[in-house]
């Protein structure tokens, strides 16, 4: 799996990537830009490409085991596949903190203590050994990044 977490406008997660109990990588890109909407996936490496298919309208005819979120004209959704309607997707608030994947609850407890996102996968990765690599950081709202984190230290 993976943690990705969002919170003041930005969005981070690690690089690990496991096949049942092995680490395949810590260098795995977890954010792919289809179309000019950005996508934070969690869950089957391999069903990553049916699920955003399934966003564009194309809704993969077997069950697809991953979720993440979607950046789409500015909104941060959080995205799965419904195996009789295709795509749901659900805008989140930007105000609110969220996180998704493996170590999601390490994550959100990180944030809930003041956490910023990048801290908060750090913070899962110490308990969660689905979570490691490098965590990397993606801003969606400048905006908001500039007012509530270190801007210098995170990267678009």
């Amino acid at each position: 799996m993976t943690t990705i977490a969002y919170k003041d406008g930005v969005i981070a997660y690690d690089s690990r990537q496991t096949r049942s109990d092995r680490i395949v990588s810590d260098n795995a890109p977890k954010c792919q830009v289809v179309d000019g909407v950005s996508f934070f996936l969690s869950g089957a490496v391999c069903d990553e490409k049916a699920l955003i298919a399934a966003y564009f309208g194309t809704p993969s005819p077997v069950p697809v085991e991953c979720s993440g979120y979607a950046v789409d004209a500015g909104k941060l959704m959080l995205v799965g596949h419904d195996d009789k309607t295709g795509i749901w997707k659900q805008e989140l608030d930007l105000s609110n903190p969220d996180a998704i994947g493996s170590g999601a609850q390490y994550a959100l407890a990180a944030m809930d203590m003041g956490a910023s996102a990048e801290d908060a996968v750090r913070a899962a990765m110490k308990r969660d050994i689905y979570t490691g690599g490098q965590v990397r950081t993606v801003i969606i709202n400048k905006g908001m990044a500039d007012a509530k984190t270190n801007a210098p230290g995170v990267t678009a």
